[in-house]
């Protein structure tokens, strides 16, 4: 396994710590290793999305048709 040394600010090092003492994760790598894991999943459900998007074909609906739906159910309307 190969060794990084990150630079924090103390909030954020106090942050990484409070994680650590909260008994979820062993130390401070296993932490940044997690957030890492995270990121690479999220990435890939993007990705995922965007093809499906683009699999979807051209919508026949306006843009300013998408916009006002999208907003509707943003505000639960």
């Amino acid at each position: 396994m190969a060794t990084m040394n990150v630079s924090l600010p103390d909030t954020m090092r106090e942050w990484v710590d409070g994680q650590v003492k909260s008994g979820v994760y062993a130390n401070a790598s296993d932490y940044v290793r997690d957030l890492i894991r995270k990121d690479q999943r999220q990435r890939e459900l993007i990705n995922l999305a965007l093809m499906e998007g683009e699999q979807s074909g051209v919508s026949q609906r306006k843009v300013g048709d998408i916009v006002k739906a999208a907003k509707a159910q943003l505000s639960g309307a």
